[in-house]
């Protein structure tokens, strides 16, 4: 049987429609997946909707709609969004599903309580309804603000909440990391939650009151009065959307995560409380967590505020989708932040695509029309090697893409200095066999990123008597 590989995304809130943001994250973690079922894995893929959260109540009753409507709506712009952008999930978990999911995140409580990790105490503290979380003071900017939400003020709040015992975990999470058992990706964010580990961890706060929740949510077991604080049950949508309390048999073939791909703003939830939950509950930890960096737009974060947010579905509708999954793949580092711009994506299209992979398949098109080739077809394991490899597998897919157009390059050479249009009999054979080689080589080298593209190389190519066939990209003016 194949090796099995469980991918998740970070479980987008349904508070509003989809941005670019969101569509990076899909892309990316679609990109990784793809490569997995190429090396011949068993591949899953779950994201879904965190419908639990304060600010989706707050948003649907400013949009004055019922909250189960508001998010149902929402929830089906981010379903609809992995469609268009290729990069559908297996599994798509809402956080309102009664059947699944609330039971399932009953089953953890109940296991962290037997293991006598929550307890009741009266709290007060400062919480951002953006992050869902009460913050320390020492964790706010100088205005009093989370870095993440700043021009937010925070709400203080006071009531009786259930906590988890968090400050039990501190030195087995600390020992996981550092041995590599629970692997964080890159460096950088592996030694920023080891720091936050050495200022010691506190105990949090995993329910609300009814009243604070709005009588939304998962119900605590045993206690009417409160709901589940958003983390506890939204983390655990990567376990109940894959049978954890409902299908042992399920759970128990797909569990644990082999990756978890979030944003940096959620890291301390992935690489802390979750693992802190799994512990307490005698349950497995994920293997990796791969941590991404953000999008800018023309130089400012993303903010309705500011009206940069922008739009994926119209840019889809505007480029399509292959040219749209290239620009956030090949020109931006997952390790830095990006700028995205319309304008720098214009002439990425133009100059990578239209004149360089475009133009070539093109040319050779034209060129082998009516000849016969016999070629070899060629799999994946044949060109998956040497940098594209190490970067795939590095999630660097900027520099995996790199050698790919490096490739593209190459074979534009080969025709330029051995000119097949002035050339007869075996020589042109010879000349467009070779081009024609590796344009399949490029084709399958790009089949995680440009799933379309690559099909319609591999398709052209891959008969006795090729076609040219329409622009694959076709100039923008």
């Amino acid at each position: 049987m194949a090796n099995k590989f469980y991918i998740t995304s970070a479980i987008p809130y349904v508070n509003s429609f989809p941005h670019v943001g969101h569509a990076l994250e899909f892309i990316q973690t679609d990109a990784i997946a793809r490569y997995h079922k190429l090396l011949g894995e068993d591949v899953l893929t779950l994201s879904g909707g965190d419908e639990n959260a304060l600010k989706n109540v707050q948003a649907a009753e400013k949009a004055g709609a019922p909250a189960q409507e508001f998010i149902d709506k929402n929830n089906k712009l981010f379903k609809e969004l992995t469609i268009k952008l290729n990069a559908r999930y297996d599994v798509w978990q809402k956080g309102s599903d009664q059947i699944h999911h609330f039971p399932s995140s009953q089953k953890l409580w109940k296991l962290c309580a037997r293991n006598d990790d929550i307890y009741q105490k009266s709290y007060e503290g400062l919480y951002c309804v953006g992050c869902e979380i009460f913050y320390e003071p020492g964790e706010l900017n100088d205005h009093g603000e989370c870095f993440e939400h700043p021009g937010k003020p925070l709400q203080k709040v006071k009531e009786m909440n259930w906590f988890f015992r968090l400050s039990k975990y501190e030195q087995q999470i600390k020992e996981k990391i550092q041995s590599g058992t629970l692997d964080i990706v890159p460096q950088k964010r592996k030694n920023e939650v080891l720091a936050f580990l050495e200022r010691g961890l506190q105990d949090i706060s995993i329910s609300r009151s009814n009243e604070r929740a709005k009588n939304w949510g998962v119900p605590v077991p045993g206690d009417p009065t409160q709901r589940m604080y958003v983390w506890f049950d939204a983390l655990n949508i990567y376990q109940s959307g894959i049978g954890f309390g409902w299908n042992d048999a399920l759970y128990q073939k797909t569990w644990p995560a082999d990756l978890h791909v979030i944003g940096k703003g959620i890291t301390r939830f992935h690489a802390i409380y979750w693992p802190a939950f799994l512990l307490s509950a005698g349950l497995e930890l994920p293997k990796k967590i791969f941590v991404h960096e953000y999008f800018t737009v023309n130089g400012q974060k993303m903010s309705k505020t500011l009206g940069n947010v922008i739009d994926p579905t119209m840019l889809i509708h505007k480029y399509g989708v292959d040219p749209l999954r290239y620009y956030f793949l090949a020109k931006f580092s997952p390790f830095n932040d990006g700028d995205f711009s319309e304008e720098e994506f214009k002439k990425t299209y133009n100059a990578d695509l239209a004149n360089g992979l475009g133009n070539l398949v093109a040319r050779v098109g034209k060129l082998a029309e009516n000849l016969n080739f016999k070629l070899k077809t060629l799999n994946f394991s044949d060109v998956n090697e040497g940098e594209y490899k190490k970067a795939l597998e590095e999630y660097r897919f900027n520099d995996a893409l790199a050698t790919v157009w490096e490739k593209i390059k190459a074979a534009d050479k080969h025709i330029d200095e051995n000119e097949p249009w002035k050339l007869t009999g075996d020589a042109l054979n010879n000349v467009l066999k070779q081009a024609i080689n590796r344009i399949l080589e490029i084709a399958t080298l790009l089949q995680p990123f440009l799933p379309d593209t690559a099909q319609k190389i591999l398709t052209q190519f891959s008969n006795k008597s090729i076609k040219p066939q329409p622009p694959l990209f076709p100039r923008l003016q």
